[in-house]
């Protein structure tokens, strides 16, 4: 039989228990850097690829980190920019390019940093009702008289050419001139060998010789624009494409999966003056971020549903729950009733999805040139020194290990020992190989596209 603890000693054990206890805490505290700011306004747009930004607030992983994070929608990209240029913001979920296109100048002229990438994928590119029956005749079928994936803009090819037969031009929408949604179309579009135009110093509106005319609209925007007529497709994130197919106003052809499997996405932006300023915060923010991308990915994607909750909130995605499911929940529906399994369409933390490398701000630099938006040639060091101005793996990297040391990720999620590239790859829909350490290589194997010393003159292309 256990004898009661006298109350003398049992009052000294409480002591050294609580002593222990707050020398703990003192060690925790004097560990953890002190924060420059904790009261936090971070932006994005209502896409469902902001869920990292929403799962940290909702799941109390800024909070851990002592931040106190309100977000905040923004009426569109160059509005999200300006205001975390003007310091309005304090950082946003950003398209990919923005920071790139900031920092070399297309545009306003601002260094801006992102330490963090936000996904992998996300996006589809949806033609209006009457463009995807005329492209069904030339679209190869499979057993079950479906046709089959992935589909190639070769088919829409013969559309255009009938569009320009009839005196009509063919429009599509996009939602920035710097985002992964431009050059995704461009790309698909060039591969099945229509020229979708380029930018010029002079000429910014990106149509120069172009076969299909590619235009900014809002993401919210587009499925109201396309049933309006104004746009026969658009290339947009979910759960606009989604959108589409529940309105019964237009049909998603192909996945950003498809065109490039496990492209990067979308980033965290913030102006580099705020990054320098508040060194600790800009950790803690990342580390917030970092666990909100696992929540979102771990068991299979088992968090999946509540996420999908979350983001129907009017604060956040404000869409249909329902919509939002069919691409966040590992499928995607194509023509209504053309539900296939996509389980990487959505990625927030498999295959290193949250490290900002390089070789994927190298990609959009190399297609900023392709279309015209950096004017000039540029030598292969300067894709490099450029990247590294923007994406910092040194600062996603610290945060990485404060959470590693407090056991809250697993080490061998993270890729410690990168020089910054991913490794060569030709899982693109034409198959073009790209590797990030030779850029202007890479420009040269494409038909359509500047190279070499080539630029935009008199809305032509000049050189060789």
């Amino acid at each position: 039989m256990t004898r009661p603890m006298p109350g003398r000693r049992k009052n000294a054990m409480g002591l050294l228990v609580a002593a222990a206890l707050l020398a703990g805490a003192a060690q925790s505290a004097e560990a953890a850097p002190a924060l420059e700011k904790d009261e936090l306004k971070l932006g994005f747009i209502k896409l469902t690829d902001m869920a990292p930004l929403a799962i940290a607030k909702e799941k109390g992983f800024f909070e851990d980190e002592g931040l106190f994070v309100t977000l905040e929608p923004q009426a569109n990209w160059k509005v999200l920019l300006d205001r975390v240029i003007s310091g309005e913001l304090d950082g946003a979920h950003m398209l990919a390019g923005q920071p790139l296109g900031a920092t070399i100048g297309y545009g306003t002229k601002t260094h801006v940093v992102t330490a963090f990438s936000m996904d992998l994928n996300g996006n589809g590119i949806t033609v209006s009702n009457e463009v995807w029956d005329l492209m069904k005749p030339h679209l190869p079928k499979g057993p079950d008289g479906k046709p089959v994936h992935p589909i190639k803009a070769d088919s829409l090819k013969k559309v255009i050419e009938s569009f320009k037969a009839q005196g009509k031009s063919f429009n599509m929408g996009m939602v920035f001139p710097v985002s992964t949604h431009n050059y995704e179309l461009r790309y698909w579009l060039a591969s099945g060998g229509i020229n979708p135009g380029y930018y010029s110093p002079e000429n910014i509106q990106g149509q120069i010789g172009a076969d299909a005319l590619l235009s900014v609209t809002p993401p919210p925007q587009m499925p109201a624009t396309l049933e309006a007529g104004t746009i026969s497709g658009y290339s947009v994130g979910e759960p606009w494409n989604q959108a589409a197919v529940f309105k019964g106003i237009g049909v998603p052809v192909i996945t950003d999966y498809e065109i490039w499997k496990n492209n990067p996405e979308k980033v965290l932006g913030v102006n580099n003056s705020w990054a320098e300023k508040h060194p600790n915060t800009h950790v803690a923010m990342v580390k917030a971020l970092i666990r909100a991308g696992k929540w979102l990915d771990e068991n299979n994607n088992a968090n999946r549903a509540e996420a999908v909750r979350i983001l129907a909130k009017p604060e956040y995605v404000g869409a249909d729950a329902k919509v939002i499911a069919n691409s966040m929940t590992g499928t995607f529906e194509y023509e209504k009733g053309d539900k296939r399994a996509v389980p990487d369409f959505n990625v927030f933390y498999r295959h290193f999805a949250t490290y900002p490398f390089y070789s994927d701000a190298i990609w959009y630099l190399t297609q900023m040139r392709r279309w015209g938006q950096i004017a000039e040639a540029k030598p292969d060091a300067w894709y490099l020194e450029t990247a590294k101005s923007v994406y910092r793996p040194d600062i996603y990297l610290k945060a990485a290990k404060a959470l590693a040391d407090e056991g809250k990720i697993a080490k061998a999620e993270i890729p410690w020992d990168s020089d910054g590239f991913r490794a060569p790859t030709s899982e693109f829909i034409d198959g073009v190989s790209y590797d990030g350490r030779k850029p202007n290589d890479y420009l040269k194997s494409f038909a359509i596209g500047l190279k070499g010393g080539q630029k935009v003159e008199n809305n032509k292309v000049a050189g060789n």
